[in-house]
């Protein structure tokens, strides 16, 4: 009954990782096998991705060829020391835990374990995460092209040196979080003004979503997009004054410092 992937544990990373990799069709639903601690856990996979389901850990380590690790970081060391007799050498094990480091991976399965941490972000759900990837030195280069081809599939990837994990934890594991609470201010903002809710959601999305989209495609300075906007004695101007008066930027960035100590302090 041998698989291509497992999970064991499936939250909302470890489901926005499922559907993203079914949705783009890098695996097929019957190539999966995901072992889960509640029943209404196993019922809502079964019903929404259609995969296999177990309770059983040591199954879906026994079955996978590679096994991504989405429990919560302090379920970690527990769920690697129940399935360690079962992960063979041969074994991909990918980690996406903040605050997991391959070091603790490499203590508790040993040094011949091939072991990929990652970070991605939740909206792997619709196909535009931002993932991280950091081989140890026993994944080949095919086996880190095939992860990579992975996380592709829902999204964007880089590799990136384990000691940047928690600046990138900040700017783009948590970060999702910031720009929802910015999402929803600009729709507050707008239902003050007379827009209707619903309305005022789609708005503001769609302005965030456009505004990604040309930093992206036009490989412009933020800056330079930002002054493309601002007509001299304008309605965007006294807006970006505002906010400058208020610290929007500084509060992003102390923000994200806050964000990168905390990852940092869970590995300590």
């Amino acid at each position: 009954m041998s698989k291509k992937i497992g999970f064991i544990g499936c939250g909302n990373m470890g489901s926005a990782i499922l559907g993203g990799l079914i949705k783009s069709g890098f695996v097929n639903a019957d190539e999966i096998i995901v072992s889960t601690k509640t029943e209404s856990s196993s019922k809502r996979l079964k019903d929404e991705f259609n995969v296999l389901t177990t309770f059983d850990s040591k199954m879906v380590a026994r079955e996978a060829k590679t096994v991504i690790l989405a429990v919560k970081p302090n379920m970690y060391k527990q769920i690697v020391e129940e399935i360690e007799g079962e992960l063979t050498e041969d074994k991909l094990i990918i980690t996406i835990a903040a605050g997991i480091t391959i070091n603790n991976m490499e203590e508790w399965l040993g040094d011949d374990a091939k072991i990929i941490r990652t970070m991605p972000n939740t909206p792997a759900f619709v196909g535009e995460a931002m993932s991280a990837v950091c081989p140890n030195e026993n994944v080949s280069k095919e086996e880190l092209a095939y992860c990579i081809k992975m996380f592709e599939s829902f999204g964007e990837c880089v590799e990136l040196e384990e000691k940047y994990f928690d600046g990138f934890v900040a700017v783009a594991g948590s970060s999702p979080a910031y720009v929802y609470m910015f999402i929803e201010a600009m729709a507050d903002g707008a239902v003050k003004l007379g827009i209707p809710r619903a309305k005022a959601y789609k708005m503001a999305a769609q302005s965030v979503l456009g505004s990604a989209k040309m930093v992206l495609e036009t490989g412009k300075h933020p800056g330079e997009l930002k002054d493309a906007v601002c007509s001299p004695a304008g309605t965007t101007i006294e807006a970006v004054v505002e906010l400058e008066k208020l610290g929007f930027r500084n509060s992003i960035i102390q923000a994200m410092d806050k964000c990168a100590e905390k990852s940092k302090n869970m590995h300590n």
